[in-house]
């Protein structure tokens, strides 16, 4: 019967250093992404919404023709 505590409760310990390291690297990510910024008003607001083929776009369809 002892045996069995002693596995529950480094099975425990493992799983709260695994929470908590989880829980840390949640926070620091959250912390390093950057705030989305306001587009500025006025100008063309089609070409900044939806999909548009640019140049690197027609390239990439242009390249994978077989």
């Amino acid at each position: 019967m002892k045996e069995s505590k002693m596995k529950l409760s480094r099975r425990n310990f493992l799983l709260a250093v695994g929470a908590s390291g989880a829980a840390g690297a949640a926070a620091i990510a959250v912390k390093t992404v950057p705030q989305a910024q306001p587009l500025a008003s006025g100008g063309d607001k089609k070409s900044s919404v939806g999909y548009h083929a640019s140049a690197h776009i027609r390239n990439y369809y242009r390249t994978t023709k077989v």
